[in-house]
Formats: C-alpha cells, structure tokens, sequence
C-alpha cells in the first residue's frame, strides 16, 4: 500500500534512526498552510561541507502517489547495501558494492520525499485526482477547485508568464485561481512548500543536481522548459526583457540560451539515467529537453538551474525531472516496479554525476 504522510515522516525518522552514521535529519522551516512540518534525509557518511550534493524531491503533486514512496525505498535501498557492503540490483540495471560505497562515502544525498503534504493528504482522503496544495480559497472564490496553487508554477523562474511568453505560446499555467491543474498562485514563491525548496537548495552546501521526480510520463526531462535550447546567442534568455512577449513561441528562431558543455552535460546525465531505467525491464524513458513535453513558467527544474545565472553566489545546479509510469496511482504491484525504475535512474545519476 501507499505510504500516507504520516507514515512517510516516520520513515524518514526510523532511517535516521536505524543509520544515525550516515544520516542527517532536516526540518525545512516553513509549515505548510495545514500546519504540517516535513522532513528531509541526508544520505552520506562524510560532513555535508565536504561533499558534492544532489537533492531529490517527490511529492510536488499532491495525486502523483509513487514518487514519495520512490524516494523512501532508494534511500532505504542504499543504507541497507551499504551497511552490508553489498551492491544493487534492479532487474537488470546492477551497481557494485564499491559503487554503493562511492555514493554514500563521497556524496550527499537529500532526500525531500514529500514537498507537499497537505496535498497528498487531501489526494489520499478525499480527492484522488487533486494536484495542488491547499492554499485556502481567496475572498470571493468559492468553487472546489479554487483551494491550492500548482507548487510547480510557483518558483521563481518566468512566473509573471502574461508578460514573458508569447500569447499562442501554451504556456502551460495559469492565473486563475479556481485553475484546477495550474494555478501559480498569488505571487512568486508564495507558498511555503515553494519556499522549503528554495531552501533546500541554499541552505545545505554545494548541491550540484537535483532531480524532481513526478509521474506520468515516461520521460527524463532537463532544462530548459521555457523554450526550445539554443547554444550559440548568449543574449537570448530568460534575463532578457526584449523577449518578453515573444518567447516560448516553437521554431521562431528564438531559444533559451544554454551553454553547449552545460547541455552535453545534461543531457549526458538524461540518457545515463534512462539507460538504467530501461535495464530494469524494458521501458524507455526518453530524454529530451523539458520544453519538448509543454512550455513551462515557474517550474523546479529551470528555477534550480537558473539560479547561478542571476546569483554569483548561487552554484550550479542541473535539474532534471523524471515522469515515472504510466499512471497516477497504479495498483501497488505496478507501484513495486515503477519504483525499481525510479531508483535504478536516480542511482545511476548519483554514480555518474561526480564524473561530469
């Protein structure tokens, strides 16, 4: 059965518990709207300070059921083997004992199971299909949908999309608070789950990548998601006011600068990851870049990956997205595997990137 919030915390909790050794329990310091406080493990033997990180995050969708459950398995995964100094084996997709210890001795990884609690609680009780946290419905607004914000639009990467995309661009988001899919909400990084993000990615030291797992796809997504790449006109980004208006627009000759070793590098790390899914038992999650699925406003992966450009205090951070399964919520025994994909992907990732 699927892990309910509750039980997720005490997952963290019991992990920390079980391998106070070569983990570290951390509290995001905004609760949600409900009151409810979440937890992050970090996974690595070695000070957080000296190690290169990659925070994983699930349950930004309140109805996307696996990803939360993804985490806490990989991370169980990896402290068992590690304590027994033994090496996985997800179908196919095998890592060795040395591997294991490389991960868990030379990197540390967050993993942020449940960004969005209040989300998944609704999801579980009452509304399966609800996406959004539960922002309480603004004055005047009294329809079902009009509750919560799709924390996903609400980073701070493009968020005013009516004055930065074009208009036939299907920016996919909105401004609408009774959206039931897309509400970015009421400002930017107006939602305390958004902010626990933010701080994840800036309070604990050198993060590297990050991984934002959501379902259904099956694809691996990295930056950007506003519009198509481009590697050769540094001055046509998202900083760039003079698009503001036009961009997002397909084969316009405009594109989202991104530069060419920083593509070859995401994209490297996409397909490593895919090939470890596929090995698992045979299914293809294609790589591509994020706007290939839709354009986006406001979105994990580009706001994480965006930072350095606007911060020189920022590092670097290539995010990625994995939409794992074909479903929501499917029955459990499908759940089992999607999950073994999930974990041979980020696993893969996790030996790889150091080597990038």
């Amino acid at each position: 059965m699927y892990l309910n919030v509750a039980e997720i915390e005490s997952a963290i909790t019991s992990l920390h518990g079980a391998y106070p050794g070569a983990t570290e329990l951390l509290t995001p310091p905004h609760p949600t709207h409900e009151g409810r406080t979440t937890s992050l493990l970090r996974v690595g033997t070695r000070p957080a300070d000296e190690t290169d990180g990659i925070l994983l995050l699930g349950g930004v969708h309140a109805r996307e059921w696996v990803p939360p459950d993804a985490l806490i398995s990989l991370a169980a995964d990896l402290l068992e083997a590690h304590d027994r100094g033994t090496g996985l084996g997800y179908g196919s997709s095998s890592f060795t004992a040395a591997e294991v210890a490389r991960v868990v001795e030379g990197l540390s990884l967050y993993v942020f199971p449940c960004v969005n609690p209040d989300g998944r609680a609704f999801s579980q009780a009452a509304s399966p299909m609800w996406r959004k946290n539960r922002r309480p419905a603004p004055a005047g607004h009294t329809g079902p949908t009009c509750a919560g914000v799709d924390l996903n639009r609400n980073f701070d990467f493009l968020w005013e999309f009516t004055k930065k995309f074009a208009p036939d661009s299907k920016v996919r988001t909105s401004a609408d608070p009774c959206d039931p899919e897309t509400y970015r909400g009421p400002g930017v990084e107006s939602e305390p789950e958004t902010r626990n993000v933010v701080w994840a990615l800036k309070h604990p030291p050198r993060i590297r990548w990050m991984v934002d797992v959501h379902s259904s796809g099956p694809v691996i997504l990295h930056s950007w998601g506003s519009d198509q790449n481009q590697t050769t006109t540094p001055g046509d980004n998202f900083r760039n006011p003079a698009l503001d208006g036009v961009r997002g627009r397909k084969d316009d000759g405009i594109g989202e600068f991104i530069p060419e070793q920083d593509l070859k590098i995401a994209v490297g790390l996409a397909e490593r990851m895919s090939d470890a899914v596929r090995a698992v038992r045979g299914v293809e999650y294609a790589a591509e870049a994020a706007y290939g699925l839709y354009p986006t406003s406001g979105a994990s992966d580009d706001y994480a990956y965006s930072r350095h450009f606007t911060d020189p205090a920022a590092t670097k951070v290539l995010g990625f997205t994995i939409e794992c399964g074909t479903a929501f919520q499917p029955p459990f025994g499908e759940a089992e595997e999607v999950i073994r994909e999930v974990s041979a992907g980020l696993l893969a990732l996790a030996v790889e990137a150091p080597h990038t």
